[in-house]
C-alpha cells in the first residue's frame, strides 16, 4: 500500500513538471516555421505553390459556375504571354510535336520499305504488274519491321490492306500501297509543321503564319528553288490568299489546318516538287496558281491595271481586266459586294486593294467550284434577296448584249438567253434561281459567265466548234 501510493504520488508529480506540447515555445516557433514554408525544400515548396493555385482555381470556377448558372461556357480566355502556363503550354506542344515526329518515316525509310515491297511481292502475269496477297503483305511487315523499326508497323495492318482494290486472287498492288505510306507520312509532316507555327495553339492558321509556312516550304521545292529573294515576301502572300479564299470562307481571317490538309491548294502546292523542267508545259505553270510564272502573271496584272500606281484600282481601272469583256455591272456589284470602303472620304475611296484583286482573281478562275460562285452570286444577286428572278437576269444580261453588238456580232434575244440559262440551272423553283440550284447544277460557272462575260457568252454559244477544235489535234 506504501509502494502504491509513492507511485501515484510520483506520476502526478510527472504531468505537473512537463508541460502539453502545444505550450512549449519551441513547439509553438517550429510549427509557425513549417506553416510559413520557409523550412521546405524546393521542391516541396513547389508542390505546395501548386497545391495553393490549382484550389483557387476551382474556387474560381466554382464562384463562376454559381454566378452564371446553367449557362455554359463558350468562351475560354487564352494565357497570357509568358506566363506560367503559357510556357507550360508551349513545352507540351514541342514535346507532343517531336514525338510525332520521331515516329514519322524519313526518305531512307521509304527506300527502304519500296525495296522490301519489289523484292517480297510477286508479278502479275496477265498485267505484269507486282502485286502481294494477304501473307505477302504479312511477311514484308515483318521484313521492314526488323530493318527499319517498329514505327513502319502501323501501316500493315489488316485494315490498310482492305482499303486497296484486290484482283480474282485477293492480291493488291504494291505501287498505290506506297504511294498511300508516302502520302500519308507527307500530310503528317506538313501537320507538324503547321502546328509547330500556330502559336496559339488552337488549331487554325493566321496569315501570317500560313505565309511563313509556305516561306519553309519554298526551298524543297524544285520549280521555287531559284525564286529572285526579292519576290519571296510578295510570292508567299499570293500563295497563302489562295488557302484562305478556299479554307476560310466566313473570311474569319484564320484557316482550319485540317481544312488546309484536305483541301485541293495543298496538292496543287506540292506539285511544284517535280525536278525537271521539261514535265511540266507552259500551261501548266499558267495554270497552277503557286507556279513562279502564275505569281508574276498576277503582279504584273496588277501593276497593268493600276494607272496611277496609287496600290488600289478604281472601278474604271478593274473595267479593264480581261480586256475590257466584263461588263460595267457586274464591276458595280464586285464593289459593292467585296470592296471595303475607305476610312476616310479622299482618294482611295471605294478603291480595291490587292488582296481583294487576288479573291476577284481567284473567283474568275475557279467559277465552277462552291467558294468562286458564292462569291460571284453575291454579285449577281441584284436586290440581296437570295435568290435571283427574271428582271435580275434580265439587266444582267442586257450589258453583255451592248458588248455583244458592239463586237459585231449577230442580233440576240434576250428572252431566249433567259430560258436557255433557266433550262440549263433546273431550279427547284422555276421562278426563283438560288445558290444552290447553280451548284447542284453542275453549270453554274457558265451560266456565271454568260451573265458577266460577253467572251464567256461567245465561249458558250460557239461551245460546239470550240469542242471540234480541241479533238482535232488529237485525232492527227
Amino acid at each position: 500500500m506504501y509502494s502504491g501510493s509513492s507511485d501515484g504520488e510520483s506520476h502526478e508529480a510527472a504531468q505537473r513538471r512537463i508541460p502539453p506540447a502545444s505550450s512549449m515555445l519551441w513547439v509553438r516557433n517550429l510549427r509557425r516555421f513549417i506553416g510559413s514554408g520557409a523550412g521546405l525544400g524546393s521542391e516541396a515548396l513547389m508542390e505546395l505553390e501548386t497545391k495553393r493555385i490549382l484550389l483557387d482555381i476551382f474556387k474560381e470556377k466554382q464562384q463562376k459556375s454559381a454566378e452564371g448558372g446553367t449557362i455554359p461556357s463558350f468562351y475560354k480566355k487564352k494565357p497570357e504571354e509568358g506566363s506560367i502556363s503559357h510556357r507550360v503550354q508551349r513545352l507540351a506542344k514541342y514535346r507532343f510535336l517531336k514525338k510525332q515526329s520521331d515516329l514519322l518515316l524519313n526518305a531512307d525509310d521509304l527506300d527502304a520499305m519500296w525495296v522490301c515491297l519489289r523484292e517480297n511481292c510477286v508479278i502479275d502475269d496477265a498485267t505484269g504488274a507486282e502485286k502481294m496477297n494477304y501473307e505477302d503483305f504479312c511477311h514484308i511487315a515483318s521484313v521492314c519491321t526488323e530493318q527499319i523499326g517498329p514505327k513502319c508497323r502501323r501501316f500493315f495492318s489488316p485494315s490498310n490492306f482492305m482499303k486497296f482494290e484486290k484482283d480474282e486472287s485477293g492480291r493488291i498492288a504494291i505501287l498505290p500501297f506506297y504511294l498511300y505510306v508516302m502520302r500519308t507520312v507527307s500530310l503528317t509532316q506538313a501537320r507538324i509543321d503547321m502546328s509547330e507555327l500556330d502559336e496559339d495553339s488552337d488549331g487554325f492558321l493566321q496569315p501570317h503564319e500560313m505565309e511563313a509556312y509556305i516561306r519553309g516550304l519554298i526551298p524543297n521545292l524544285a520549280q521555287l528553288r531559284d525564286m529572285p529573294a526579292a519576290f519571296i515576301q510578295m510570292y508567299c502572300r499570293i500563295a497563302a490568299h489562295k488557302f484562305f479564299f478556299f479554307c476560310d470562307p466566313h473570311r474569319r481571317g484564320k484557316a482550319c489546318i485540317k481544312k488546309v490538309l484536305l483541301s485541293n491548294c495543298l496538292q496543287e502546292l506540292m506539285e511544284l516538287h517535280q525536278e525537271s523542267e521539261e514535265e511540266v508545259t507552259d500551261s501548266e505553270q499558267a495554270e497552277n496558281w503557286f507556279s513562279l510564272t502564275s505569281a508574276q502573271r498576277i503582279c504584273d496584272m496588277f501593276l497593268a491595271l493600276d494607272k496611277d500606281s496609287n496600290g488600289t484600282l478604281s472601278k474604271q481601272e478593274l473595267g479593264e481586266y480581261a480586256d475590257g469583256t466584263l461588263t460595267g455591272i457586274f464591276i458595280e456589284r464586285v464593289y459593292d459586294e467585296h470592296v471595303r470602303r475607305g476610312k476616310g472620304g479622299g482618294g482611295n475611296t471605294r478603291e480595291m486593294d490587292f488582296e481583294s484583286f487576288l479573291d476577284f482573281v481567284l473567283a474568275l478562275e475557279n467559277k465552277d467550284t462552291p467558294e468562286g460562285l458564292t462569291y460571284l452570286f453575291r454579285c449577281l444577286d441584284l436586290s440581296g434577296r437570295g435568290f435571283l428572278i427574271t428582271p435580275d437576269i434580265h439587266t444582267l444580261f442586257r450589258d453583255v448584249h451592248q458588248k455583244w453588238i458592239e463586237g459585231g456580232n449577230y442580233e440576240l434575244c434576250i428572252e431566249d438567253v433567259r430560258d436557255e440559262s433557266r433550262d440549263m440551272v433546273k431550279p427547284a423553283d422555276p421562278l426563283r434561281i438560288t445558290l444552290a440550284d447553280l451548284l447542284a447544277c453542275k453549270q453554274g460557272g457558265t451560266v456565271a459567265s454568260m451573265l458577266i462575260d460577253v467572251r464567256g457568252f461567245w465561249a458558250h454559244d460557239n461551245r460546239e466548234n470550240l469542242l471540234q477544235e480541241e479533238e482535232e489535234p488529237e485525232e492527227e
